[in-house]
This record gives structure tokens, C-alpha cells and sequence, in this order.
């Protein structure tokens, strides 16, 4: 069996409009994100090849179009669709999404606001 190993992006930061209020859909805000990609990277280090691997810097991308692109209402729809784009790649076992949304609208005073998605695939999905 494979080892399971891990590719990491933190701090994705990405301007979006998401929010169930219009004003959050109107002036929009910052949202950070952070991924957690658990896939075999055996073949990618012995071939020092970057087509044997997930290339972060064209995930980063993907994961920016989704956060800058169609609005949501929950920040739990936009992890769920950030998961979708990363096991888009058959190699990706599983993903866990975080999405930081530090300016959510609480009358209060906070430093963050974030929920977390762990997402994968079947046993028999898995290549």
C-alpha cells in the first residue's frame, strides 16, 4: 500500500463576495484558505517530475476562481465546492478545506471566523 502523505497551502487569501447579507454581497471582503491534500507522493519523489504530483501553484489558482467567482450564502458551500476542485484530481484521497472569513458581519469583537470541511473519496474511487 502506498504511503499517505500530504500537500499543504495555508493562508490563501482571495477576495469574495459571499455572505447572506447585500452588503456582503455588494462591498465583498477577504477570505483566507487553507488545504490539506493526503495523497501518495512516492512516484512524484522519485521522479522529481511536477506531472506526478498536485501542482499547488495551479490548485492556488483553481481554489481563487471559486472564492472570487459565484457568490454563496455559507461559507460551508464555498469548502464544499474548494473540496470539489481539489479531488478533481483522482491521486487526492481526501482534502480538508478550512475557509477563514475574518470580516464576518458579529457586532463583537473577534479575530476569526472559520469553518473546516473534510472531504474524500471511497476505497473504490481511490486510483
Amino acid at each position: 500500500m502506498d504511503d499517505m502523505d500530504e500537500i499543504v497551502l495555508t493562508g490563501l487569501t482571495v477576495f469574495g463576495r459571499h455572505g447572506v447579507y447585500d452588503h456582503e454581497r455588494e462591498n465583498g471582503q477577504d477570505f483566507t484558505i487553507d488545504l490539506r491534500l493526503r495523497m501518495p507522493l512516492r512516484v512524484a519523489a522519485e521522479s522529481d517530475d511536477v506531472v506526478d504530483t498536485v501542482h499547488y501553484g495551479e490548485l492556488a489558482e483553481r481554489v481563487a476562481a471559486v472564492v472570487s467567482g459565484e457568490p454563496v450564502n455559507l461559507i460551508e458551500t464555498l469548502a464544499q465546492r474548494i473540496a470539489d476542485v481539489a479531488l478533481d484530481d483522482p491521486r487526492v484521497h481526501s482534502v480538508l478545506v478550512t475557509v477563514h472569513k475574518p470580516h464576518a458581519p458579529i457586532a463583537l469583537t473577534f479575530s476569526d471566523v472559520a469553518i473546516t470541511v473534510n472531504r474524500g473519496r471511497s476505497q473504490t474511487e481511490v486510483q
